[in-house]
Order: C-alpha cells, then sequence, then structure tokens
C-alpha cells in the first residue's frame, strides 16, 4: 500500500508520518517538501532514514501540478495537511493562496483522472468565522462565515468547496479545530497574532498527536471494511477533540503563562486583545469522527504539562519581575503589524472596524479587568441548546431524506431560490442550479449547500467580506453574523491585488 501526504513537515504532518509508519500494511509513504524549510524538514528526513526506505521524499511545490502528480501517482490513500496559517499567512497571503487554494485544486485535477486514490482533506475551523457566548457550538451545515482578512480562511473555503464540487469518487473533508503543539508558546510569542484571540472566545483544543493518530486510524479502519459511503466517503466532519478540551481564549493564555509562574492578568490588559472576529468554537458533531476512528486521548491540561517537561527553561521566569516580561516578551509585539497597536497607530480604519466594530469603540475598551466582563465558559461549554436556528430544514435528517420542498426551503432563507425543478430524494450528489441574493446564478450540490454550508457569495470569486450587506437579506447568514455585529454596520471589506486590507 502506497500514501501521498502533503504537508508532512508541519506539526500535525509530523505525527501523522510517524503513526503511518506503524501501520503494517503501508509499505511506502511519498512526501513533497520544499526545498527552503530546512529546520522542519530536518525532522521529516530523521523519519525517513528510521523507516529504512519506507519514507520517500520529493523536493517541489504543492502549487506546481507536476509535483503534485508525482506524490499522487500509484496511490490508495492521499492526504493533504498541508497549508500555510496565521501568521505566516497574514504576512504572505500570496504564499496561501498558492498552498490553500491552487494546491488543493492541482490535487482534484490529478485524482479526477487516477479515480481510485481515496482522498483526505484537512480544512479549518476557520472557515465558520467568528463565534461566541451566543452560539458557541459549531457543527456541519452552518454557514461558512470566514472571518474579514483572513485570507487563510478564504483560500481554505475556496479549495474546499472545489474538492465538494469535484468528480473524485472518494473523498472526505475534515475541518481541523484549533490544535496545540509542544512549540505553541514559542509560536505565539512572535507575533501580534497572539492579540487576535478574543478573551471570550470559545475554542476546544486537539492536539498534533491526536490528530495525527486521526489519519493513520482512517487507513486502519478502510482496510477492516468498515468505511462506506454511508458513514465517511464524500462527506464533510468537524475534527473535534471532546468536552474536557473546551475552554476560553481568556484560559488558553492562563495555561501558558502558568508554565512562567504568572497568570493572563499579569501579563496581559483586557484591552490588549480583538473583541470578534477571530475563529473558534466547540464542536457540536465533533464526536462523530471519534466514533469511527477513537482518536481522542490528549487533554489540554495534560499537554501543557507536557510542553513544560520539553522545556523546563519556561520555569525560569519566575524569578523574573512581571513588569519585566509585560514589557519584553508581550509589548514588544505592539510594533508588529498584526497587532492592533499598530492598526491603531497608523490609522488602519479597516482592521480596528473588521475586529472592534470602529476606531471609537477601540479606544474605548475596558483598561482594568474588574470592569471586564468575563464569559463563564464552564457553564456553558456542555450545553448544546442555544439560540435555535432555522436552518430551512431538518438538519438531523439523513440524506436519504432530502427533498426538493428542503433545498427550496433553504434557498430562501438564504435569500434566493432554487431554479432547478427536478430533484430526486436523497440524490445530494446532483448538480443543481441556484440563484443567490444577489441575483447571481450558481451550480451546486446540495451536499455543499446544506451539509457543506457553502452559499456562493462575493468570497468565492475575490477577497471580498460582504456579510454587512448581505446578512440584511440573508437570514441564515444574520443567525450567525448579528451574533457579534450590529444591523446598523454596512461595510464591505475587500483587499485589493496587493493584499492591503480596504473598507468601503
Amino acid at each position: 500500500m502506497i500514501v501521498g501526504l502533503f504537508g508532512s513537515s508541519g506539526h500535525m504532518g509530523i505525527k501523522t508520518l510517524e503513526e503511518f509508519l506503524k501501520i503494517p500494511e503501508v509499505n511506502k509513504v511519498k512526501v513533497l517538501l520544499l526545498k527552503n524549510e530546512k529546520k522542519r524538514n530536518k525532522l521529516v528526513k530523521k523519519l525517513a532514514k528510521a523507516s529504512k526506505g519506507k519514507v520517500e521524499i520529493y523536493y517541489g511545490d504543492i502549487a506546481n501540478k507536476e509535483d503534485v502528480i508525482t506524490i499522487v501517482d500509484k496511490c490508495d490513500y492521499v492526504f493533504n495537511l498541508a497549508a500555510v496559517i496565521p501568521p505566516r499567512s497574514d504576512k504572505r497571503p500570496d504564499l496561501s493562496y498558492l498552498a490553500n487554494e491552487v494546491g488543493p485544486n492541482n490535487i482534484i485535477e490529478a485524482l479526477e483522472e487516477r479515480p481510485n486514490i481515496k482522498f483526505i482533506d484537512i480544512t479549518s475551523v476557520a472557515l465558520y468565522g467568528h463565534r461566541n457566548a451566543k452560539h458557541p457550538f459549531e457543527r456541519v451545515g452552518d454557514p461558512l462565515l470566514p472571518s474579514v482578512f483572513d485570507v487563510y480562511a478564504a483560500h481554505k473555503l475556496r479549495g474546499e468547496y472545489h474538492i465538494l464540487e469535484s468528480n473524485i469518487p472518494y473523498f472526505a473533508v475534515i475541518r481541523q479545530t484549533a490544535m496545540v503543539y509542544l512549540e505553541m508558546l514559542n509560536a505565539n510569542m512572535s507575533d501580534g497574532l497572539m492579540f487576535h484571540t478574543p478573551f471570550n472566545d470559545p475554542l476546544e483544543w486537539s492536539t498534533a498527536e491526536d490528530s495525527g493518530l486521526l489519519m493513520a486510524n482512517i487507513i486502519r479502519e478502510d482496510i477492516a471494511g468498515n468505511l462506506n459511503f454511508d458513514n465517511f466517503w464524500r462527506k464533510v466532519f468537524n475534527l473535534g477533540a471532546g468536552e474536557v478540551n473546551r475552554i476560553s481564549g481568556y484560559e488558553t493564555l492562563e495555561g501558558g503563562f502558568k508554565l512562567i509562574g504568572g497568570t493572563t492578568k499579569r501579563f496581559f490588559e483586557p484591552h490588549y486583545n480583538v473583541v470578534r472576529n477571530f475563529h473558534g468554537g466547540f464542536y457540536y458533531d465533533g464526536d462523530d469522527l471519534e466514533n469511527l476512528f477513537h482518536y481522542q486521548r490528549d487533554n489540554i491540561g495534560e499537554y501543557w504539562a507536557k510542553v513544560k517537561k520539553k522545556y523546563p527553561y519556561y520555569g525560569m521566569a519566575k524569578i523574573v519581575p512581571s513588569g519585566l516580561i509585560k514589557k519584553f516578551a508581550i509589548k514588544r509585539l505592539f510594533k508588529d503589524s498584526n497587532s492592533p497597536q499598530y492598526w491603531y497607530k497608523h490609522n488602519d480604519i479597516a482592521r480596528l472596524t473588521a475586529f472592534y466594530g470602529s476606531k471609537e469603540a477601540y479606544e474605548n475598551l475596558s483598561k482594568k479587568w474588574e470592569d471586564f466582563k468575563m464569559w463563564d465558559y464552564l457553564a456553558v461549554q456542555n450545553v448544546k441548546n442555544y439560540e435555535p436556528i432555522d436552518y430551512g430544514f431538518d438538519i438531523d435528517k439523513s440524506d436519504k431524506e432530502i427533498t426538493i420542498e428542503d433545498l427550496q426551503n433553504v434557498a430562501k432563507l438564504h435569500g434566493g431560490k432554487l431554479l432547478s425543478q427536478e430533484f430526486k430524494k436523497g440524490d445530494v450528489y446532483q448538480t443543481l442550479k441556484w440563484e443567490n441574493s444577489d441575483g447571481e446564478v450558481f451550480f451546486s450540490r446540495p451536499y455543499t449547500v446544506l451539509r457543506g454550508g457553502h452559499w456562493f457569495n462575493p468570497l468565492y470569486k475575490s477577497n471580498t467580506w460582504d456579510f454587512d450587506r448581505l446578512s440584511k437579506k440573508d437570514a441564515i447568514f444574520a443567525a450567525f453574523w448579528y451574533d457579534s455585529h450590529d444591523k446598523e454596520e454596512n461595510n464591505c471589506y475587500y483587499m485589493n491585488e496587493r493584499y492591503e486590507a480596504k473598507i468601503k
């Protein structure tokens, strides 16, 4: 058995490769490495050497179709874990486009010519956009409202859409939740992105190890004959981590700061972080994958202990005055172009509006913790019955029971129409003709719309986030968008050809 793996040098990729090598039936794993990623490539080379020939290394780029064909050719399975994620995608959106949109398109073209290969693609929780205490739970079928200026999510959105609409016979799309890895604290202390997580955000943390085990268990369960079109193939899943790993943005920072003998309140002030326009959530249906593949082992508390064990020097910070740590580790990042303080200093109205509502709202943020209202996530993390959402159909019914009336109702709630007149009950992979609230005609499968949550809008054509306007006539968008936006807001956010943030 031959497996192709894109993204093998990433944190999840390394753990996935380790797990693949434990499967006796896997004779070869073909990986594609970028030549300039020397530090991460060392880890892959080390595994390749220990595998005694089971790992074949190729150098190239997922954005190059010929390099993609080299990897997928003669494979039984192909896994795409490749991604350029924030903060790198924020600084190099051109690379995000190549890895997160062009790359999947190249894989699609290669696999449509090789219909016997089974494909697993990893996308992201970022597709859902911002969540807060009003609707902290996300599920497959929720509308996809990527956060403004998150080009990573926009590129992943379009890449995923093309997979769902492709002619690949065997595929599964898995939306990864937030993922912790041993080096995360070092990475987060190097960019203004650390200020992008609202303190009251719901976050569900998987680990790189558990995610890697899931990838390997997909192969194991398929070998055992337990996967079919009813339970896995041609479907979308949320990669959940379980109840024990659901915490808030504040508690996430708290876990990291405890390693150095501090607290969030010692090192941060409540106005440091954004209040909206991030991503994260608790996965309502995260157990679907767990029930199939039994991969959830880690919990976030134990994982911080592993980080502390690997990096014992973090503990030395306990003897350093908190004021010095705050000045030289935290405030130094105010100058980073990804930080809200930088946006304010440079009068970046587009980003200040996207993340706060306005420049004035940023200026009026609480400066003292006693004035900051903290969300009691512990009281609600296990409650799934929040404000009910009208999806236009019974979202819990099986695909086989989907009717044309369901499709018509969903389109109507989106402010659009189902233009196709005929639909065979349950044929959710039949391509149909739709019209969105702007009168634009598009073609898409019912599964992509109802289960994938995709509904055509300007973001599918360009980096344009027009959800303020669209939510005024799209009830499904509005159900989530107005959790963190005022109905009076009427901003269209976009990026020009140079990826400069704009607002109109």
